[in-house]
Parts: structure tokens; C-alpha cells; sequence
């Protein structure tokens, strides 16, 4: 019975299923297909993709620390320098180190040491973010003293770096402030915007003036270091550095020298002076009064009470009058003069009798010197600056021909010079009056126009442009401020000007020096000479008093053969005449170019001056 039960035992199938016939084999294969896929992915990401996953390896421990560029240098148009670097020690600070517990004895040293508190240190660390790599400048303009603290605390102080930092500086200070303008370092707003142009926190720009309009080409290009660092993210060591490259360097149209002697003649007045070259719109000169010094923006901690004074004096220190506007006043019988003999109205020969004053549409309009000048022509208008005179002239053309000829002149729009921010003037016409006031044009609104009053307002350097147009004979110019500005010093405009009108302007201008209201130019000090002077009637608020206080202009051109010099002269709220205030400005100008261009030629200025 066993044996039996043993055979059908024996005889039954056996139930197992795995390892037995093709799967063996189909195990085998599964294996191999995995390990080549796992070999050939090896090989790809070792062979193909190495480089790639060794640079980002490589990028995990290597940072790269930024380092900023030198500002370009700035020179005059005979090479003389105008801006350029200093390098003052700095110190820098790791971000990370606030992190470390040392901190608690560093940060109270260091503040110590620089005289700055520490909850200001540490607000730059976290605008920065403590995570960065890159060093943080605290303190700028380190004195012997401060140095020698730091060196000598070095064991506390492992995370504190002091190094020479470009700084810029204005060797000549306020003469140049406001056409050279300032760099400083951005504000949170201005980081804002231009963090996606690569400016970084601390980075300097240029605020305002040539060193605004030409940022771009000055700045130059950051530099850096590479730096090893450890797992933490602390550096370790340098491994190699990039160079910053330094900004390029500018020569404008400005002269050192004719700058000064402008910066002179403007002492103790507000006001503006403009120098150009009347042919090709060169500005030699642009002086605004009151200045300030463009160096104390390039200090880490400025006076707080110089700042406040440049930033909030009662006289605006910062407003750059040569660009502002005023009215004109009798400078602009040059455009009136223009429309007269344009217009076909009045021929270079047109005699008018003036009178004391003139009475239109129930309104007078004086003379200044309530008497008249009998009947004069325009060139004896012009020399005594007529008012009478004018007013016909003015009225007769109508304010549409006037109106025309202002804006032929460049008034009521920008020169297009470099600067930001230049006011464009104003010139009233009928569609203004009507929008402001709910009256039409009437005569005596050209009336007042005709001698650069009512509602005319001009810039300095409009006024020049102007004087510039019968200095070179007839051409609009475009005054630009970059020297090698070939195709400003090519754009003139033709205003198409009559032969006869070009010389009636000429010899009503030379009139002024020989026998009118600029008499105070016919000096033996420099050559023949052309101009034109201005008193605008203005009113200055004095306490709780309104006070009127005219604004005094004088423009002229020299020689008068060969104009190579244009000079304006504003001086706001003097009190005085154009002749008597402004003229001996442009004077003095003359004497100090002249006198330095062509040594010997003319007889020597007044010792005194």
C-alpha cells in the first residue's frame, strides 16, 4: 500500500512554473537590456553631457565678486582736465559676518572705529542680503587714523576689508557744477530702475549735467574675482580676476579758461552767462550762479549742513539758470528788428517818428525814457533800444508774422543741447490767450512782445543762439557741448534772411557799442564789437512785500569782421540796467579771451578788474 501510494504520488505534476523553460532566458535578457541602458546613460552623462554637469559643479564652488569700473575722465577743449578719479581708501565688509557670533564684539568695534552706528551697518548688509558674495562698502574716504584702527583690531575684525576705491572729483569745483553736474550714489528708487541695466547697490551715477547725459559712454565695464568658496559659501581663496574696464574719456567745446573768467564776472549776482562760437555752436563757457561744490555728493557722509543748503537754499542752487526762462526783454528787438524787414512792411530806410509813450486800445506803453528819440531809423532804434519804435513795428507785422519769426529763432522749443531738463521757453500765440485767459490776440499783446515782454519767456542760451544767427549771417546754430560732435557743429539752418536785414541787424548792433546803451563794450581792450542789452521788468517777493527788481541782459559777438565769440549775460533780479550790470560782464569775458588768444594785440585791461 505505501509502494502505491508512493507511485501516484510520484506520478503528479509538479506545480512550479518559475525558472522552467523560456523564462530563464527572457530573465537573462530583461538583465542585460537593463545594465546596457543604465552602461549607455553612464556614458552619456559622462561622455556627452561631462562638461555641462562639471561647470555647474564648478559654478557651486566658484562665486565671482563683482568689482566697479573707473569713471572716464573729462576734459576741455584744449585738454585741460575737468573730472577725472581719486582713490581713497574704502572699507568692506563680507555680508556673512553678520551671521558669524563674533559679531557681537566686531559690530560694535567697527562702528566705533568708523563713527558710523552700527544699526546703519547692518541696514546695508541687508539691503545687500546676507547671503551674497559680494563685498559691501561701509565707509569711504578713511583717514590715517581710521586705518591704522582697523589694522591694528585686524584679529577681530577677519571679515573687514579696506581698499582704494575710485572716486570722482571736480578738481575746479563750483565753476563747473552745473554744466559738469554730479555722480552719486543711487537711490533705492533709481536701483529699482536700473538694476536691469546692471547697476548694483552703492554703484555711482551721474545725476545731472554732462555727466547724466553721457552715463553711459563714462560709466564703463565691472569687473571681478573669482572666488573659491567652501561648502557654507565662505570664501576660501581667488582663483583669478577680471579687470574692470574704465569709461571713456570726454573732451567737450567748454574752455577752462573763458569758464573762469565767466565764474568771475557772475561773483555776488544770480544770474547765468553762456559763451559759444557763434558759427558752429561750440559752448565755451556755461555759468550758473548760485553754485555749489559737485565734489560733496562724491562724500560717503556730506555735511549735512552743506547739503541742505544745496538741496534746499532759498535761492535754488541747483537750478541751472542758463537753461531756465526768463523774459528776453529788449535783446529780443533782434526778432522784431527780423519780422519788420521780413514782412515787407518796413524797408531798411523806414524812418518813424517815437514818442514818449503810445496809447493802443486804451492801454499806454512807454517809453524808457519817457521823452522819445524823434524819428529814427532801425540801426538808431536798435542803439537806443527804442521802445516807441518797436511798439510800431510790433504792431504793424501782427502777431502771427511775430510769432513766426520767434519760433524761426529757436524760442518756445529746446536747442537740443546734451543737458536733461532745459526749459523750451514759452511763446504765447492766439490759441494760448484764448485757452488761458478767454480773449483773443490783440495789438497789444504784439505790442509787448515786440521788446521781449508779457508773456515771451527764453533761456540764456536761446538768447545766445540768437545773437548768433546775425554774428555768422543768418544761420541757426545747434550749441552742443561734446567737441568731436561733427554733425551738431554741421547742423546749421538757413533762416533765409535777406542780405539788406542781416546788414541792418549788424550795423543796429555795432550802433549799440558806438553810440547806445552798450557803449560801456567800446574799449580798446579787445576788438570791434557788436551787442545788444535787455532790462525786463520783474518782481521779486521780499518777506511778505512783493518788490520790483528788473532782470539785466547783455549779449554781444566779437570781432565784428569775424565773429568767433558769442556771450550772454543774465543777471536776475539786479535792479539794474542790461548796460550797466550785464554789459560789464560780457567785458570782462572778452578781455580775458582776447587778451590770452592774441597776446599784445589789444591795449591791456584795467589792473583793478
Amino acid at each position: 500500500m505505501a509502494l502505491l501510494q508512493s507511485f501516484y504520488l510520484g506520478s503528479k505534476k509538479d506545480p512550479r512554473t518559475v525558472g522552467r523553460y523560456s523564462q530563464s532566458i527572457f530573465f537573462i535578457l530583461f538583465t542585460l537590456l537593463i545594465m546596457g541602458a543604465i552602461t549607455s546613460r553612464l556614458a552619456y552623462l559622462q561622455l556627452l553631457e561631462g562638461s555641462k554637469y562639471r561647470q555647474r559643479a564648478q559654478a557651486n564652488r566658484v562665486r565671482t565678486i563683482l568689482k566697479q569700473p573707473e569713471r572716464g575722465n573729462i576734459f576741455d577743449r584744449n585738454g585741460k582736465l575737468l573730472a577725472t578719479t581719486r582713490y581713497p581708501h574704502s572699507v568692506y565688509l563680507w555680508p556673512m559676518a553678520h551671521t558669524k557670533a563674533a559679531w557681537s564684539k566686531a559690530g560694535p568695534l567697527l562702528a566705533k572705529i568708523l563713527q558710523i552706528p552700527q544699526a546703519e551697518i547692518e541696514k546695508k548688509l541687508e539691503e545687500t542680503g546676507y547671503n551674497t558674495l559680494a563685498l559691501v562698502r561701509i565707509a569711504r574716504d578713511l583717514s590715517v587714523e581710521q586705518i591704522t584702527a582697523l589694522k591694528e583690531y585686524e584679529s577681530e575684525l577677519k571679515d573687514v576689508e579696506i581698499h582704494t576705491e575710485a572716486v570722482r572729483y571736480y578738481p575746479h569745483g563750483k565753476e563747473f557744477a552745473h554744466v559738469l553736474g554730479y555722480t552719486r550714489e543711487l537711490t533705492a528708487e533709481q536701483l529699482a530702475k536700473k538694476k536691469k541695466e546692471g547697476y548694483r547697490l552703492g554703484d555711482v551715477i551721474g545725476q545731472k549735467g554732462i555727466e547724466k547725459a553721457y552715463e553711459k559712454i563714462l560709466r564703463g565695464e565691472w569687473g571681478g574675482q573669482q572666488v573659491e568658496v567652501d561648502r557654507k559659501g565662505r570664501p576660501i581663496r581667488v582663483l583669478g580676476e577680471k579687470q574692470a574696464k574704465s569709461g571713456q574719456d570726454l573732451q567737450l567745446t567748454l574752455d577752462l579758461d573763458v569758464q573762469k573768467a565767466a565764474e568771475k564776472a557772475l561773483t555776488g549776482r544770480n544770474g547765468a552767462i553762456v559763451a559759444i562760437d557763434p558759427n558752429n555752436g561750440d559752448v565755451l563757457a556755461m555759468v550758473s550762479h548760485p553754485t555749489f561744490d559737485p565734489n560733496i555728493f562724491s562724500q560717503q557722509r556730506p555735511d549735512p549742513k552743506k547739503l541742505k543748503n544745496i538741496l534746499m537754499g532759498k535761492d535754488y542752487p541747483l537750478v541751472n539758470r542758463a537753461l531756465s526762462s526768463f523774459p528776453p526783454a529788449s535783446t529780443f528787438k533782434i526778432v522784431t528788428t527780423t519780422a519788420g524787414l521780413e514782412s515787407g512792411k518796413f524797408s531798411p530806410k523806414t524812418i518813424l517818428q517815437t514818442y514818449p509813450s503810445l496809447t493802443v486800445g486804451g492801454v499806454t506803453f512807454g517809453e524808457w525814457n519817457h521823452a522819445g528819440f524823434g524819428r529814427i531809423g532801425f540801426t538808431k532804434a536798435m542803439a537806443m533800444s527804442s521802445d516807441t519804435f518797436f511798439y510800431q513795428i510790433g504792431r504793424a507785422v501782427g502777431g502771427k508774422t511775430l510769432i513766426n519769426w520767434t519760433r524761426k529763432y529757436g524760442f518756445g522749443q529746446p536747442t537740443g543741447i546734451e543737458i536733461a531738463n532745459e526749459a523750451k521757453g514759452f511763446v504765447p500765440d492766439e490759441s494760448w490767450k484764448r485757452k488761458r485767459w478767454k480773449m483773443p490776440w490783440t495789438a497789444g499783446d504784439s505790442i509787448n512782445m515786440s521788446i521781449g515782454q508779457g508773456a515771451l519767456l527764453s533761456t540764456p542760451l536761446q538768447v545766445a543762439v540768437m545773437f548768433s544767427v546775425p554774428a555768422n549771417g543768418g544761420y541757426l546754430v545747434k550749441p552742443h557741448l561734446l567737441k568731436n560732435d561733427t554733425q551738431a557743429k554741421s547742423d546749421r539752418q538757413s533762416l533765409n534772411l535777406k542780405p539788406s536785414t542781416i546788414e541792418v541787424l549788424r550795423k543796429g548792433l555795432r550802433m549799440v557799442v558806438t553810440e547806445g546803451t552798450g557803449r560801456v563794450m567800446d574799449k580798446p581792450t579787445i576788438p570791434p564789437n557788436a551787442g545788444k542789452s535787455g532790462t525786463a521788468e520783474a518782481w521779486k517777493e521780499v518777506g511778505k512785500r512783493r518788490v520790483k527788481q528788473n532782470h539785466a541782459w547783455f549779449g554781444g559777438y566779437a570781432p565784428i569782421n569775424k565773429p568767433e565769440i558769442a556771450i550772454v549775460a543774465f543777471a536776475e533780479h539786479s535792479g539794474g540796467g542790461g548796460g550797466s550790470v550785464a554789459g560789464p560782464m560780457v567785458l570782462e569775458i572778452m578781455e580775458k579771451y582776447f587778451q590770452k588768444k592774441y597776446p599784445g594785440k589789444y591795449k591791456q585791461p584795467d589792473a583793478k578788474k
